[in-house]
């Protein structure tokens, strides 16, 4: 039992009572939800429910069977079976190396096709051709493979950029999409991309959503970049194409336009295809728009252009096909819009502290979606499109929020160094006594143009700080979507500009707060949040009594010359050669301020991190040490740019506490 009060102690410091609010622990074992199959008339869905193992790390899932008309769930044993996809023909889905088809809802399975060792499965609206995709060797990379005589060699040979990326090295092997009729057998698919170095889907996160049948199983349409090497490396240029099975003529269909183009997805009528599409190649942030492709006549809308905010990522067809709908960052949260495609009007559905984060089905005039907020993992909700009123359709976590006494959120506006209005998320220790002083945490966000909204994470969980007796402000600065275009933009090769100044006036705004120990303030943040500890630590004139830094930019010229997706740096720093030399590289590059550190930091870093590499972390560690701070250096050898793994997600989360315990 003492071995269990040390750690309590150590995780929950200021609470009288750490067993109603968060914990690592808690967190981590937290149910998991996702939406596995919907049926083709969106009556009903197949959904699992996953839980983490804290012992052996591994995440058990059971399948539920989600009637919508009335919102029953019931058991679905699919044994070791793997859903594929929900048509009008059934369900499929995959064990070992056969597909099965059910038309009972999982009750029977037929054997379908034996398709072998694939990673992801397309089946057409026909159910006469399987598209799949897989990896496949292009370029002999690696020495095994160059020279057959010396199989024990671990040599990379490379005359080309994109030889690593986010947590793995090129070993000369690409992502390819097959197809096949079912008639043949597999060895008769055909590589769509046969001999080219590009992936589809794209890497590192793509899947099924990058490859789709059009409604008469004619067309296979795919999302590739259609470069390699550095010329990859420097563009955000994918594409949607098109392979004609009956010609085997491939067409690019949005060949005119320059940035990404993904998520393409037909109109249930046929009629019509939607997808998101960026404008300026470099630029991974740009405004996200929606498009639609007349699919007879090709002509092309962009039905959001004239709205100042920008498509998250999720874009979900009308059961009439008159109508979109989506989400998108609006106001330091994620909600539900809609628009028309006569009218191109955009109207916003939902309203509150949450975010919707995924659209699944439609019931006439409500649509299913899943939603979070920063106290509660993702559940399913029906929202009513007349008046966005939300009813929760699944509680997989009920049983465990009961025994937790959530944080409270609350959005305040804080006016910015140059007079503008700055929305700033306040998050408060559950039991939250006003008339007490706490010490407070200032989270900067990565991004570093991503949105801060009502997410909720396994990593960086603001309810969990707050659950640890801290009271968290979570600035909405210059650079996050959700407040109008220009104010994300601004941070564009200003990052250690006006940031900072939005940074530095939240925190002076919350040190006037009666609550905020204004004494015990720590800053704290990963990647570009990283970054902003390193620069705060050299600027903050004493604001801050301790900070740390997770797999952040230290020094802006080694970091250009060891990242990988270059069109990011190029975009948003400018590169170390241009005349003059960009501010990125001597007044906003942190590792030049080493000399004004004069605070306690704690870094942590991943060792496969490509994006953000190990010797940041191992350089600021360095130069911390050498100008005699106090410091720790947290380093996770098998952990990408993310925390991943359970075991290290807790010895992260230990450590964070423990260190502020120490310093704040």
């Amino acid at each position: 039992m003492k071995l269990k009060h040390t750690l309590i102690a150590i995780v929950a410091p200021f609470l009288m009572n750490a067993q109603n609010v968060m914990t690592p622990e808690t967190l981590w074992t937290l149910n998991k939800i996702g939406v596995s199959a919907v049926s083709p008339d969106q009556s009903c869905l197949i959904y699992n429910v996953g839980k983490v193992d804290l012992k052996t790390e591994k995440t058990h899932r059971k399948n539920y069977f989600l009637n919508l008309k009335n919102a029953e769930a019931t058991n679905l044993d699919l044994g070791k079976k793997s859903l594929v996809q929900w048509d009008k023909n059934g369900i499929y889905a995959q064990e070992g190396d056969k597909i099965y088809l059910s038309k009972d809802a999982g009750k029977t399975w037929t054997e379908f096709y034996t398709i072998g060792e694939v990673d992801n499965i397309v089946i057409s609206p026909d159910g006469k051709k399987i598209a799949f995709s897989k990896q496949v060797l292009v370029e002999k990379v690696m020495g095994k493979d160059k020279y057959s005589d010396v199989p024990k060699t671990t040599a990379h040979i490379y005359t080309d950029l994109n030889h690593r990326h986010w947590d793995y090295f090129n070993e000369g092997k690409y992502n390819h999409i097959f197809v096949v009729n079912t008639a043949e057998k597999i060895d008769a698919a055909k590589d769509l991309l046969e001999g080219k170095p590009w992936d589809a889907p794209q890497r590192p996160f793509g899947g099924t959503e990058d490859f789709v049948w059009s409604p008469d199983s004619s067309q296979l349409l795919y999302v590739t970049k259609p470069l390699s090497g550095a010329e990859y490396a420097q563009s955000t240029n994918t594409d949607i194409f098109a392979y004609d099975l009956a010609s085997g003529a491939t067409k690019n269909l949005t060949e005119s336009n320059k940035g990404y183009d993904v998520g393409p997805k037909f109109s249930a009528d046929g009629k019509k295809m939607l997808w998101l599409s960026m404008e300026r190649d470099g630029y991974e942030a740009d405004k996200n728009d929606l498009k639609i492709m007349d699919w007879k006549s090709g002509k092309v809308t962009s039905l959001t252009a004239k709205w100042d905010e920008s498509v998250t990522g999720t874009a979900f067809w009308s059961s009439d096909s008159k109508n979109i709908y989506f989400n998108a960052a609006y106001r330091g949260t994620q909600q539900l819009f809609s628009v028309d495609l006569k009218g191109s009007k955009v109207q916003q559905i939902t309203k509150g502290d949450f975010d919707i984060s995924d659209i699944f089905a439609q019931q006439k005039n409500s649509l299913l979606v899943s939603r979070t907020d920063m106290n509660h993992n993702a559940d399913l909700y029906s929202v009513d499109l007349k008046n966005g009123e939300m009813t929760k359709v699944t509680d997989v976590n009920k049983d465990n929020y009961a025994k937790l006494t959530p944080s409270k959120t609350e959005l305040k506006m804080v006016k910015t160094t140059d007079g503008k209005e700055m929305g700033v998320w306040f998050v408060y220790p559950p039991n939250f006594d006003p008339n007490k002083k706490y010490p407070t945490l200032l989270y900067c966000q990565g991004g570093p143009q991503s949105a801060l909204t009502q997410f909720f994470s396994t990593r960086w969980n603001p309810a969990l700080m707050a659950a640890n007796g801290y009271i968290v402000v979570a600035p909405n600065r210059r650079g996050m979507p959700g407040w109008g275009t220009k104010w994300n933009e601004d941070i564009s090769k200003d990052w250690g500009g006006q940031v900072m100044k939005d940074y530095l006036a939240a925190t002076d705004f919350a040190k006037t707060l009666p609550y905020v120990d204004g004494d015990r303030v720590g800053a704290v943040g990963a990647s570009y949040g990283g970054y902003s500890v390193f620069m705060l630590a050299g600027i903050h004139n004493n604001r801050f009594k301790t900070f740390i830094a997770h797999d952040g930019l230290f020094d802006m010229k080694s970091w250009y010359g060891t990242t990988e997706e270059l069109w990011f740096a190029n975009w948003d720093l400018g590169k170390p050669t241009d005349q003059p030399l960009p501010k990125a590289y001597t007044e906003f590059n942190p590792s030049n301020f080493v000399n004004k550190w004069n605070t306690p930091i704690m870094i942590v870093q991943g060792g496969i991190d490509y994006r953000v590499p190990y010797e940041q972390g191992q350089e600021a560690f360095q130069a911390a040490k050498l100008h005699g701070l106090k410091t720790k250096f947290v380093y996770f050898p098998n952990e990408n740019h993310w925390v991943l793994n359970a075991h290290n997600g807790l010895v992260w989360q230990r450590e964070f506490f423990e260190w502020l315990k120490e310093t704040l």
